[in-house]
């Protein structure tokens, strides 16, 4: 089965929690017409490189494009973007293509450069300029060696085999060795979490099935797992899981190089999902910090904060400020606020101070029900200055 990748097709999210109301109004419309548009992987790119390039070594011909299989059996037509011949190698480049998802390798050029060795039957692939070097346990992958996971290893492999069945070649007189880079890639990794999870000069290669579905969480929860195991690969039982950079940024600040930086995790909205990774991952201790928009969200049950249609409940929040102390007066202002962040205002005003205590205390309830309270669970909620304003436990 050919499959056109880049085909106005209706895509089934793979996600954490699926919700249309989280997509842009535009995307959700190009959703609803059948016209978000799947890309593929840098894997797949590299692997279509690959091929065009040995294909061009063994047949003096030049391709625009070249058909590659994917890991589940599917055939996508991948174009060359450009072909450089030398007197002993080849190298093709593919743009890489998400499709409509917002992908920051989105553009980039994945090249392959292919030479024929002494090596009788042996294909040797190397990271070359703007590929990742492994610098931390924790990944699958051997220390020192370049950041190109399983899956686009083998469908390199794979690709020139396919190569050889089709020009006859039994592996008795040479071996290939092929270098993947990425011209852009050490700027672009700067865009994503390698340096955190010790991937150093450059992006990885990735993909597990070849294609890129449109505005699916699934990476994201790759990259929350990935971060796991490689904070517990390196000997870590505590995590520090934030909502984004700038509660991150404080939380570092609190502990003061307590832990290190392997230790802390950006989880985005998904919470709960988050803590039952550490859970499943054996973690013993967790930190969560964020502000009183998302821990709010946490502390109601809201599975994913980001979901538009989950609200703030203001009855929620005046039900902790009457067991805070709050008289009627105060609740009813809570009542009638518009966000959270407005909520914190009147609570500033009126120093009701414990009431962010309380929120915490929620949010490490709604926690346990994820953790099965078999890891001890900490929330810190931070003002937008900086400092802690609630703690659960103290």
């Amino acid at each position: 089965m050919l499959l056109n990748v880049l085909d106005d097709t209706i895509v089934n999210d793979i996600s954490i929690a699926e919700s249309e109301q989280d997509l842009p109004k535009e995307v959700r419309d190009k959703k609803k017409r059948g016209q978000l548009r799947t890309g593929f992987t840098t894997g797949t790119s590299a692997s279509a490189a690959t091929k065009a390039a040995l294909h061009s070594l063994l047949t003096n011909k030049i391709v625009n494009e070249i058909q590659v299989t994917l890991p589940k059996g599917q055939k996508v037509c991948i174009p060359i973007a450009w072909t450089k011949v030398d007197d002993s190698e080849v190298t093709c480049a593919v743009i890489k293509n998400g499709g409509d998802d917002p992908d920051v390798t989105h553009g980039a050029e994945i090249c392959s450069t292919v030479e024929l060795t002494s090596d009788t039957g042996k294909i040797q692939i190397y990271g070359g300029k703007g590929v990742g070097k492994v610098t931390k346990p924790g990944l699958g992958l051997p220390i020192g060696g370049p950041a190109i996971n399983p899956v686009p290893l083998k469908m390199i492999k794979d690709s020139v085999y396919e190569i050889l069945a089709e020009n006859n070649d039994c592996w008795t007189s040479f071996g290939i060795k092929i270098t993947i880079t990425v011209p852009k890639g050490q700027e672009l990794a700067i865009k994503t979490d390698n340096p955190r999870l010790g991937i150093v000069g450059g992006i990885s290669i990735l993909g597990t099935t070849g294609i890129v579905l449109p505005y699916s969480t699934a990476s994201f929860a790759a990259s929350i797992r990935q971060s796991l195991d490689v904070g517990l690969a390196l000997n870590a039982d505590t995590f520090i899981l934030t909502t984004g950079g700038r509660s991150e940024d404080f939380t570092k600040k609190l502990f003061n190089n307590l832990y290190p930086e392997h230790c802390y995790v950006q989880m985005g909205d998904f919470a709960g999902y988050s803590v039952n990774q550490c859970r499943i991952k054996g973690v013993k201790k967790i930190f969560i910090g964020g502000f009183i928009g998302k821990l709010t969200k946490i502390a109601m049950g809201v599975k994913q904060t980001h979901v538009r249609g989950s609200h703030v409940s203001m009855n929620f929040m005046a039900k902790l400020a009457k067991e805070a102390g709050a008289n009627e007066s105060l609740i009813k202002s809570i009542m009638n606020a518009n966000t959270a962040r407005h909520v914190s205002e009147i609570i500033e005003f009126n120093s009701l101070s414990n009431f962010y205590d309380l929120v915490c205390r929620e949010a490490v309830k709604q926690l346990e029900s994820y953790s099965g309270k078999s890891l001890s669970i900490e929330v810190i909620m931070f003002d937008f200055d900086g400092n802690i304003v609630g703690r659960f436990p103290k």
